[in-house]
C-alpha cells in the first residue's frame, strides 16, 4: 500500500462521511451507551475554515482515516473524530493525523488544544498520553470519561 496522503476536506464530501460512518460504528461497538449523532453531523460547519478544518488520509483512493478540529474558545481548538481504518492501523497513521491536525491549530492561531476520549478506547488513551497530551478537568459529559490538554 502506498503511503496514505493527508488532505484538507469538507466533512460532507463522500470520503469524509464513509470514515465518519465507521468512525461512529466503532464508537457505538465499543462504547456502551453510545448513541451515534446524524450523518451529516450537524455540526459539520465548525470542522470548516476559517475557525477549523478536517483532514483525511487517503491513498490509492480510499478514505484511510481522519481527525477534525474546532474552535473551542478564542486561543483553544479541540481535536475531535479521529479514526483510522483496521487495515492501516499500527503505521503511524494516527500520529500523523494528530501531528497534522495540531500544525493546523497553529497555523489557525490556536494557543491549546483539547480533547475527549471514552476509557474504553484504550489505544487512543496510549496514543495520547505518548504525544504529549496532559489529562485535564472534564470539560464534556458522556461519553467522555477522560480530557486531554496540550500547548502548542
Amino acid at each position: 500500500m502506498e503511503p496514505p496522503l493527508i488532505r484538507d476536506a469538507d466533512p460532507d464530501e463522500p470520503a469524509a462521511l464513509a470514515c465518519l460512518s465507521a468512525y461512529f460504528a466503532l464508537l457505538a461497538e465499543t462504547v456502551p451507551g453510545e448513541t451515534p449523532p446524524p450523518l451529516p453531523l450537524p455540526d459539520a460547519a465548525t470542522y470548516r475554515p476559517p475557525d477549523g478544518a478536517f483532514l483525511l488520509a487517503e491513498a490509492a483512493g480510499q478514505p484511510l482515516g481522519c481527525i477534525a478540529l474546532h474552535r473551542h474558545s478564542a486561543d483553544t481548538g479541540e481535536l475531535k473524530r479521529l479514526w483510522v481504518a483496521p487495515q492501516a492501523r499500527g503505521q503511524g497513521l494516527a500520529r500523523r493525523l494528530m501531528a497534522a491536525a495540531e500544525n493546523r491549530a497553529r497555523a489557525l492561531g490556536y494557543a491549546r488544544l483539547l480533547l475527549d476520549t471514552n476509557e474504553a478506547l484504550a489505544p487512543a488513551l496510549a496514543l495520547y498520553r505518548s504525544t504529549g497530551w496532559a489529562e485535564t478537568a472534564p470539560y464534556t459529559s458522556f461519553p467522555a470519561t477522560h480530557w486531554f490538554a496540550k500547548a502548542l
